[in-house]
């Protein structure tokens, strides 16, 4: 840990002993700057953008690896760590074993979780590479694949996109994306990432190189929970064993072993626990279903879904027995008919977010009832909800 996040530790005392400190640093949909033992995937990918430094584009690329594994946490903060440079050197990049400067390429990373449509993806690309603001209505999408061909026309350096999530439930398809690249400038280059393997996706017929990211053994999971820990929690509010054992429980993937350790952080402040004890543990464990569906992938759903899972996690069990009747409850607080939520509800039980369990014990005729189940940690879902300004 730096002096500076030290100087912060020290500053959030406020007189009043607590357990967490900072929610951003136990979140499993925040990514830090320095990523935990992932060099070896951070030095493939500086090999794949090598071309840069001397002021070239790299070819396509495909980085695949399990849910878990950071593709996502390695390649935004090298984009960031990347970006920065440029600025803080004039868009020159100095090397100690090459003479002159090189004007290096633009970096943009794009969230397919966030941009479902062909005009969010340009207005994407083009909103990371200009000064001023683009806006979001009143602009059509020819017009924002027009002004995207102006600003990188007359450049000699171009742009390097890398597109996150590519090929989950209601995301632009490897497909779609590929034809929507087929609409940027010629130099322009992409960096695809997602879950599927090589042979598995259209992806890597348009790419020179494939970079697999591994899932984390499990000692280095345990560093990267002590070190989230070490800026999240108070001192001593997460020991070594308790990290191995949610370690040796996520079996590799870190987005579970965070949302295990949020859980059993927020068990243990409810309890009033200066640190997390085993039953603590075993709760925040409990709370994260397996297999769970990442927190970003919940949180990047428009408002009104999201407000619709709020309110279906408060249910009773009695509330919320069938689907017929969670909507019922779940229209009187919110802002939707019973029938927008029924519909919102199936729609969810169908990209996966929640499962639909059949009734099997219920009486009369017809398809018998199913209820809606949950499948990602909802303790942390709540918390991060509320943080995001959810709270009514």
């Amino acid at each position: 840990m730096d002096i500076e996040a030290r100087i912060k530790r020290r500053r959030r005392r406020d007189g009043e002993p607590r357990l967490i400190l900072e929610y951003e640093s136990l979140s499993p949909v925040t990514h830090i700057s320095e990523p935990v033992d992932r060099g070896p995937v951070l030095e493939r990918l500086l090999d794949y953008l090598d071309p840069v430094f001397d002021g070239n584009l790299p070819p396509n690329a495909y980085v695949y690896g399990p849910k878990g594994s950071g593709k996502s946490a390695v390649v935004t903060a090298l984009f960031s760590h990347l970006t920065r440079l440029l600025a803080e050197r004039n868009a020159a990049i100095y090397t100690t074993t090459r003479a002159q400067s090189a004007i290096s390429p633009a970096f943009v990373y794009v969230d397919a979780r966030k941009t479902t449509s062909e005009f969010a993806f340009y207005h994407a690309v083009l909103d990371a590479l200009v000064e001023e603001s683009v806006p979001e209505h009143g602009i059509g999408t020819e017009t924002l694949k027009s002004r995207l061909h102006q600003s990188l026309g007359g450049s000699r350096t171009g742009v390097v996109v890398a597109i996150d999530h590519l090929g989950e439930p209601g995301n632009i398809t490897e497909a779609e994306f590929v034809d929507l690249f087929a609409g940027l400038p010629s130099n322009v280059s992409w960096l695809a990432i997602g879950r599927a393997l090589p042979s598995e996706t259209v992806l890597t017929e348009y790419t020179a190189e494939s970079i697999q990211v591994e899932p984390y053994q499990r000692q280095m999971l345990v560093d990267v929970l002590m070190t989230r820990a070490s800026v999240g929690l108070a001192q001593q509010g997460l020991d070594h064993r308790a990290a191995r054992t949610i370690a040796e429980w996520a079996d590799g993937d870190a987005h579970d072993a965070l949302a295990a350790l949020f859980g059993a952080a927020e068990t243990a402040t409810a309890a009033g626990h200066d640190s997390i004890d085993t039953t603590d543990l075993d709760t925040g464990i409990d709370a994260v279903p397996r297999p769970s569906v990442s927190l970003g992938r919940v949180l990047a759903l428009p408002a009104n879904r999201q407000r619709v899972l709020r309110r279906l996690l408060e249910l009773s069990d009695d509330e919320r027995s069938s689907v017929q009747e969670a909507s019922e409850h779940i229209s009187q607080t919110v802002d939707l008919s019973s029938t927008t939520v029924k519909r919102i509800l199936y729609e969810l039980a169908e990209s996966g977010i929640t499962r639909r369990v059949t009734i099997e014990e219920a009486e009369g005729k017809g398809r018998p009832p199913s209820r809606l189940e949950p499948r990602f940690p909802t303790v942390v879902f709540k918390r991060l909800f509320e943080l995001n300004g959810g709270r009514e």
